[in-house]
């Protein structure tokens, strides 16, 4: 798409003038409402807060309800008003636009400015525009604060954004609407795209899980049942007055749950070490997080992270490898069974959790217990057609992320491409 042609058929030939919000837009600033204040009924209310974290760009509904009187108090959002947050801990966040669409009037409290178009601006025209460049530019001249970034009303009113044919508010809200329409169409398409790769993750997820539970299944008489306490050695905590170096700590959040590797890990040493800093992990330990069980974070401690620390949140399996391999053990805490089993004997609500030694009483089979090498090949060959389906489900994994940000990226392009209008200011 050419920026320059499709512009100018869109214009046909007519000015674009950068105008100050304040000049198209009449901005209120809103005053009062906390969560507190919300009730199960009433008149809808918009909480500056929800912006953030629960609408979109724009919304029919509201999530929160007041009461009359104290919507009497409140500052009144029509249809087509655009609610914007003026405050935040990042600047990003700071000037994040709602356009209410709802046929009720709904109100709003502090934190907030109400945009209210004036006859040559449309409301979602100007919500889109505050998410581009251009407007991140201006924003970021009239922030104030370090810890808590506002743009206050007044500033806001100055930022300066494109007003094609000002002179002809028809024909300028009809140019507008169809730059919307374009975006709506780019928004819309995207949001399926992101659902379609979604839904073929899962599909492609709940595929291998049936295939590597349908190689783990076992009749009785070809396996012996054995704990993992009994087929795992002891390991051993660290002795930090006896440390002379420093360590990578792993600790709870080091382990990615998506691709079950270790992606961060910080220093630590015999000066600040904590607490839980204790089990000293080697190649090929599967250590399997015991608080928050159900969220299956794992993994296999590969060269990279041998001799380093783990948190005592972590219970540690390492295998004889003389009767099991690693990788049998990790591909059984990987599955359904063993998943199920973490459900039944987790304790506790609030932070639940599973003990080591109930981990380590969790039976999975070892085929032809009585010929350790024919045993050892057939879990080998079990774990090589796991690890096949593990790296296709993770490549899928991996690519996701990056095609679901190679079309943000385009719809971000063709966004700020509608946007960028020959700069001819007025007041």
């Amino acid at each position: 798409m050419s920026r320059v042609s499709f512009l100018e058929k869109l214009l046909d030939g007519v000015d674009v003038e950068w105008k100050a919000l304040g000049v198209v837009a009449n901005l209120v600033r809103g005053n009062g409402l906390q969560k507190k204040d919300f009730t199960e009924e009433g008149v809808p209310a918009i909480h500056y807060g929800q912006i953030y974290t629960y609408y979109g760009l724009s919304t029919k509904t509201t999530k929160s309800f007041v009461s009359p009187e104290l919507a009497g108090q409140l500052k009144r959002v029509d249809k087509g008003d655009v609610v914007i947050t003026n405050t935040s801990e990042n600047l990003e966040d700071v000037g994040k636009a709602l356009v209410y669409l709802g046929e009720r009037h709904a109100v709003t409290g502090g934190h907030a400015t109400i945009v209210k178009p004036g006859n040559c601006l449309l409301g979602k025209y100007f919500a889109y525009f505050t998410q581009t460049e251009e407007f991140a530019v201006e924003k970021r001249k009239h922030a104030k604060g370090t810890k808590v970034i506002d743009v206050s009303a007044t500033d806001m009113a100055k930022i300066k954004i494109p007003i094609p044919c000002p002179n002809n508010p028809k024909k300028s809200l009809k140019i507008q609407g169809e730059i919307v329409r374009i975006l709506d169409t780019f928004t819309e398409l995207t949001a399926e795209l992101t659902a379609e790769l979604t839904a073929e993750l899962t599909a492609r997820k709940k595929q291998y899980e049936h295939y590597r539970d349908q190689l783990l299944r076992f009749d009785d008489g070809d396996v012996e049942w054995r704990a993992l306490g009994e087929i795992t050695l002891p390991t051993i905590n660290i002795r930090w007055r006896d440390a002379n170096r420093a360590y990578r700590y792993i600790d709870l959040a080091s382990v990615n749950i998506e691709t079950k590797t270790i992606t961060e890990t910080s220093e630590i040493s015999r000066s600040n070490a904590p607490s839980r800093a204790q089990k000293l992990v080697e190649k090929d330990d599967v250590i399997f997080a015991t608080t928050r069980p159900t969220q299956q974070r794992y993994c296999l401690i590969d060269a990279e992270h041998a001799g380093e620390v783990a948190s005592t949140g972590y219970c540690v399996l390492r295998a004889k490898k003389a009767e099991a391999l690693p990788k049998w053990i990790l591909h059984w805490i990987a599955s359904s069974d063993f998943k199920s089993y973490v459900e039944e004997n987790q304790s506790g609500s609030a932070y639940p959790a599973i003990s080591d030694a109930k981990v380590k009483d969790f039976k999975i089979p070892i085929p032809y217990p009585n010929n350790p090498e024919k045993s050892l090949a057939e879990q080998a060959r079990i774990v090589a057609i796991l690890d096949k389906f593990d790296t296709l489900t993770q490549s899928i994994t991996e690519g996701l992320p990056r095609e679901i940000e190679l079309r943000q990226k385009q719809y971000e392009y063709y966004r700020d491409m509608l946007f960028r209008f020959p700069r001819r200011e007025n007041s």
